[in-house]
């Protein structure tokens, strides 16, 4: 475990939001959708974290769910990692309930798994490797 390195943020409407952010004087660093995740993804920095704000593209994407039962706002913390393969493996070695049991790509090409809120009291946790340059 290496750091914070975002916080992700579910949103309604990306426009609106991504407004809201920049008037609060967060430095917007672009958008990106990920087809595979069904979301449109912006990103704001601050510090050595960032903030993501999520929109589903469509109504039956994860994020499209977590907005239709809970509304707008937070929906993951991302854990930055050396090497995701080897803590996969730690957290199912551990009993923890992985989403996805091997790594996908996510925004930015940086390869993402996901821990199943029930094992990580209420929170969904998303692990980021960086993608390699």
């Amino acid at each position: 475990m290496k750091k914070i390195d975002h916080i992700g943020i579910a949103v309604a409407d990306m426009d609106t939001a991504i407004a809201q952010y920049t008037a609060m004087g967060f430095e917007f660093h672009g958008q990106e959708t990920v087809a595979s995740q069904k979301v449109n993804t912006a990103f704001f920095e601050i510090g050595e974290s960032h903030i993501e704000l999520l929109e589903p593209t469509q109504p039956d994407s994860p994020v499209g769910k977590f907005l239709e039962k809970r509304g707008p706002g937070v929906h993951h913390i991302c854990i930055q990692v050396d090497d995701i393969d080897a803590a996969l493996l730690r957290f199912k070695e551990a009993g923890l309930q992985l989403i996805n049991e091997t790594p996908v790509i996510g925004a930015g090409g940086h390869r993402v798994a996901f821990v199943h809120p029930k094992s990580t009291s209420g929170v969904l946790m998303e692990l980021l490797e960086p993608k390699k340059a």
